[in-house]
């Protein structure tokens, strides 16, 4: 009968892009100082922090990357443009941060029995350094890591990356006052061991929006209940809400309406009551409505609730 539609604003990605570059020109920074100390103490706890740092790094510059093409605009063969991208980018990301947890722990159990001596000294120093860039850097996406799974998956690894830190002093200090060599290893397992539950956290929300699941922050049935509060709606069916990319989610519904909107023209009226309504309680700016009169379902097959 009709079909209304709302679009929303840029993606949440793009609106912390400065944030992102900043981040990674820190990282970038870090990792060299890592990966020297680490080859020159011996300690593989520093290099396992050195190698999170660099995935760190891959993921946000292709986080930035992603979040260029998700700004293009929309094709013919593309209706939603290259949105997805961010998405891709941060699948890309939890697969890279599962893949360097399960390394860490492998290295780590093979040198236990044959821990290498390490440099505590300058092990110590780079440690500090690495972490002091870490804390920096998880202030600086603190205020947007809610808004963008790339964000948030970046805003996971820095705050992984600073546990590490902890944990490379922590040995540091365990082997310059004891001897006890093995402390680097162990550190080593406790950082795998972080990284990897991070890694099935960002990807289980990857994996939710690609398989176009319902917001966590929206209740179906409360928006069935909105729809169905607009003046001259009757009910609603085939109702969807999933996420294009982060920050952008999208509605679809078949709307029933009543003989009055019908015959005096209001379909007009009841999308932009519609819109108005969704847009303000669930912050749900692309949606589309079908408006059908009564009795219009049982034409259709397989209508969903």
């Amino acid at each position: 009968m009709g079909t209304g539609h709302t679009h929303g604003r840029g993606t949440a990605t793009g609106k912390h892009r400065r944030r992102l570059v900043l981040v990674l020109v820190i990282t970038l920074s870090i990792v060299g100082v890592q990966v020297v100390g680490g080859l020159l103490s011996g300690s593989l706890a520093l290099l396992a922090d050195a190698g999170h740092m660099l995935t760190d790094a891959t993921g946000v510059a292709v986080a930035l990357i992603a979040a260029a093409l998700a700004a293009r605009p929309a094709t013919k063969a593309r209706t939603y443009g290259l949105q997805r991208a961010e998405i891709l980018a941060a699948l890309a990301n939890a697969l890279l941060l599962g893949a360097l947890g399960v390394w860490v722990v492998v290295e780590a159990v093979r040198r236990w029995n044959d821990p290498p001596d390490v440099a505590t000294g300058l092990m110590l120093v780079v440690a500090v350094t690495g972490g002091l860039a870490n804390l920096t850097s998880l202030l600086i996406l603190r205020g947007a890591q809610k808004e963008s799974l790339n964000v948030r998956g970046a805003y996971l690894e820095v705050l992984g990356d600073l546990i590490g830190s902890v944990a490379v002093v922590l040995a540091g200090i365990v082997i310059a006052t004891t001897g006890y060599l093995r402390a680097d290893v162990i550190a080593s397992v406790a950082i795998g061991l972080f990284i990897l539950p991070r890694a099935w956290s960002l990807l289980r929300e990857v994996v939710d929006v690609l398989l176009e699941a319902t917001p966590k922050d929206i209740d179906l049935d409360q928006v069935r209940q909105h729809i169905r509060g607009v003046a001259g709606v009757v009910d609603v069916h085939d109702l969807h809400v999933w996420t294009i990319t982060s920050g952008v989610p999208a509605l679809s519904a078949h709307v029933v309406v009543d003989d009055e909107c019908i015959d005096r023209g209001l379909s007009g009226t009841v999308l932009d009551a519609l819109a108005e309504c969704l847009g303000a309680h669930f912050d749900t700016d692309h949606c589309t409505f079908q408006l059908e009169p009564i009795g219009h379902g049982v034409h259709e097959a397989n209508q969903h609730a």
